[in-house]
């Protein structure tokens, strides 16, 4: 079973927003790109965020630390979910400040279809090292 173009690209706007969101401060904006009850995972922080007051506090504790980052996803993959309504995504995130690369991870997401197009319903982080 193939992705719908038009899926895909939507995957794609969804993680531009997410990296624009976080990147300036947006941290309800980010919060919005995860369902509801969705959930972040990552080896970086000690617990996962699950829900958009988790999520929300999450991304404003990661712009508060002060350091000027940006997220740049790449090599984007998005495959069938288990239902027509859910994709798997898997991507490359590179964390940068303006002089070096801070961290390589890579993304596995489960995505859903909402009223209000994709979201993250899922994502673990992985380092890549």
């Amino acid at each position: 079973m193939q992705v719908a173009t038009e899926d895909v690209v939507a995957v794609h706007q969804l993680y531009g927003r997410q990296s624009h969101a976080i990147d300036s401060g947006d941290a309800a904006g980010w919060a919005a790109t995860f369902t509801a009850d969705g959930e972040f995972r990552s080896p970086t922080y000690p617990e996962p965020a699950t829900g958009t007051a988790e999520l929300t506090a999450f991304a404003e504790r990661f712009h508060a630390a002060g350091e000027h980052l940006r997220h740049v996803v790449s090599t984007i993959h998005v495959r069938p979910g288990a239902t027509p309504d859910t994709l798997r995504a898997d991507a490359y995130l590179q964390i940068v400040a303006s002089t070096h690369l801070v961290r390589l991870t890579v993304l596995d997401d489960e995505l859903a279809r909402t009223g209000g197009g994709w979201r993250v319903r899922r994502r673990t982080v992985h380092r890549d090292s």
